[in-house]
């Protein structure tokens, strides 16, 4: 019986019902047992799943008390989705819980989800990389109970002028803006996402210089996004470098040279 139904991880998205995958539509809909963190996850989301399912919230839990739910309820023929919001692959804590599901051969699969990263750039309706002013984007967090490699100070990070995308670390906001001040300085565009895709949403703009006080004034103090660099600065006027896709001077596999 123990190989009937693998255990799903999903990834839920934001929060947005409808930012989640099909396949994870389709998952929440055939389960009998969910697990998924009240805390974390949007009611809505789960509205897909079968009114005969079984729910339960792991906020107050903890990891063996969950792993003994999941265990015993795929022992038992059950299909089992534990839902994760956002993409599992971030920060999801969920390689702790596959190290112990393997080491009792239970089989399990993994459903991507939209991140919160993803949501936001799509509420700001902006790219978070831009030709020639930055090709590359850093996901982290600030130390706090949980801490960070020394190597990943955000003051280091920074020195790469990158779009930086910073999870789980809005109630820290004073300290990660000092540690960014100096790479990027005052005028570094920020935006803060709190909530992104549910409906009390709210984005936040702002400067490294001004983005507390305007923070502190909304009452955000968990569940939020700080995102930071210079791809973030309201566009004002034409771009002034563009992507070479589409250039029609730019001959690639799929176009030939129009010169030749």
């Amino acid at each position: 019986m123990v190989d009937r139904h693998p255990v799903i991880f999903l990834g839920a998205g934001p929060g947005d019902p409808e930012l989640i995958t099909v396949k994870g539509q389709k998952a929440l809909a055939q389960a009998e047992v969910i697990l998924y963190a009240g805390s974390l996850i949007s009611a809505a989301v789960l509205g897909w799943a079968s009114l005969e399912a079984e729910l339960l919230d792991t906020a107050p839990l903890t990891l063996p008390e969950i792993l003994e739910k999941i265990i015993k309820s795929q022992r038992e023929g059950k299909r089992v989705v534990r839902v994760h919001s956002g993409d599992p692959a971030l920060f999801s804590a969920m390689a702790e819980q596959l190290e112990v599901l393997k080491s009792e051969g239970i089989p399990y699969r993994v459903i991507p989800g939209v991140t919160a990263a993803a949501a936001a750039a799509a509420a700001l309706a902006q790219e978070l990389t831009l030709p020639e002013v930055t090709q590359t984007v850093i996901f982290t967090r600030a130390p706090g109970r949980t801490p960070v490699p020394e190597r990943e100070a955000l003051h280091k990070l920074a020195q790469h002028g990158a779009t930086m995308v910073i999870y789980l670390s809005v109630q820290l906001l004073d300290t990660v803006v000092s540690e960014l001040m100096e790479a990027y300085g005052p005028e570094a565009p920020v935006v803060v996402a709190y909530r992104v895709s549910w409906p009390e949403e709210q984005i936040i703009r702002g400067t490294l210089g001004t983005i507390g006080p305007l923070v502190r004034q909304a009452g955000i103090k968990r569940q939020a996004l700080i995102l930071v660099g210079p791809a973030l600065a309201p566009k004002e006027g034409p771009l002034k470098t563009r992507s070479k896709l589409y250039d029609q001077t730019f001959a690639h596999g799929f176009r030939p040279d129009p010169a030749d």
